[in-house]
């Protein structure tokens, strides 16, 4: 059995139907050779949101978070199983679900939460639990290395709640000092060729042979900046291997490859434009914080117009209970993701070329969000919720901007 089948089968964590998702590639994308589109996917304006219309839905979010926080400060249970549960072995996998959900909360907490008492309390409660449990995130088994997302997600949390209380120096330094340990855990569990994987699946040794994904190593890239920017450097080498593994997976037309391993299949319907559509966003900006000059603010908006003119390819892989089933073979829980990342994007275009996409994105979010102030888009046990609000607060906060 070929190593995409086996995963696809047994781990859930691939492509599943990518017969169904290559069916309606004559329907979408061609794969182009220029970050500009033959055909114009410039979108028309949209309908501003009115302003209390979005501070009402961030509220909303806010309330969904402080109503849904565990007693011990965190966010996220290793419950509502289902019968296609990616896996995950018990408890390692639970512990990085549950350390990169806590991170994406506390962040958006602090960007979003506002002042009040009950928020303060909220984000001091999960400040303490990440600064007590992120010492221990490992590793979960040889063959699985989520925690990757633990470590690059609190890495942001961090940056945050040391920007929170600037007058308090011991408690810095001590933010910083847990920012390079968390360097140190991605310098350990890097991959072998650069940039992180969150499967070892070729051998399980200790230094992994995981192939990179694109969108892990953008993830990461975007946190160390955001790290280096308060003045704590990341070690120089693992950021360029980084950038050099993201950028062999980067096709002419600025999509990107699943993950490296996918070189040999670039035209499988996840590699497409299509496919890239959640993916494009977070590479685009990563590769643009440092420094690569072609990201220019050409491929920024292409790509922006792509996600909001074929929003559609993501939307309806949202919900689907088993990943990379939906068209383009999209997974679920690329929705927020890719969105979170796209404001990250819009940010690095001028001033006056920002309230278009911002009005664009403000007025997708608005009617995903649930009865209960949530958005979700994937079914992860009980962490979706969690990371799908904390995604998306952040994202609405910078189209108010």
């Amino acid at each position: 059995m070929s190593r995409l089948s086996w995963r696809s089968r047994y781990m859930g964590a691939i492509i599943l139907c990518p017969v169904l998702a290559g069916g309606f590639v004559a329907l979408a994308d061609e794969q182009r050779t220029s970050p500009t589109p033959k055909v114009s996917l410039r979108p028309k304006p949209a309908e501003p949101p009115k302003r209390e219309v979005v501070q009402n839905a961030i509220h909303n979010g806010v309330a969904f978070l402080l109503t849904d926080q565990n007693d011990d400060g965190s966010w996220g249970t290793p419950e509502r199983t289902k019968g296609l549960n990616i896996y995950a072995p018990v408890p390692g996998a639970h512990h990085a679900f549950r350390t990169a959900v806590t991170s994406l909360c506390i962040a958006a907490m602090i960007e979003s939460g506002g002042n009040s008492a009950e928020v303060r309390r909220s984000v001091e409660r999960a400040e303490a639990w990440l600064l007590d449990f992120l010492p221990r995130l490992r590793r979960a088994t040889p063959d699985v290395l989520y925690n990757v997302w633990g470590h690059g997600y609190a890495i942001q949390a961090l940056v945050r709640m040391h920007q929170r209380l600037p007058g308090d120096a011991e408690r810095r330094r001590t933010i910083e000092k847990m920012i390079r340990a968390q360097m140190d855990f991605l310098t350990r569990y890097e991959s072998v060729d650069g940039g992180w994987g969150y499967y070892d699946f070729r051998v399980g040794t200790q230094k992994p042979a995981a192939d990179s994904t694109s969108f892990v190593n953008a993830a990461v890239l975007v946190a160390l900046h955001e790290a280096k920017a308060i003045g704590v450097e990341p070690p120089a080498k693992l950021v360029q291997r980084a950038i050099d593994a993201t950028q062999r997976q980067r096709k002419p037309d600025f999509s990107y490859l699943y993950g490296e391993y996918m070189k040999w299949s670039p035209m499988h319907p996840i590699n497409r434009p299509g496919g890239s559509l959640g993916r494009s966003q977070a590479c685009n900006v990563a590769l643009r914080l440092w420094g690569d000059p072609k990201i220019t603010d050409e491929v920024l908006e292409t790509w922006l117009d792509r996600l909001i003119s074929r929003n559609l390819w993501l939307d309806m892989g949202r919900k689907r209970p088993i990943p990379h089933e939906s068209h383009f073979a999209v997974a679920g829980y690329f929705f927020y993701f890719g969105h979170y990342y796209a404001a990250l994007c819009i940010e690095q275009l001028r001033p006056d070329k920002r309230r278009f996409y911002q009005d664009h994105l403000s007025s997708i979010f608005l009617p995903l969000q649930e009865k209960d102030g949530s958005w979700w888009d994937y079914p992860l046990y009980n962490y979706h919720q969690q990371y799908g609000t904390a995604f998306t607060l952040m994202s609405m906060k910078r189209c108010q901007n």
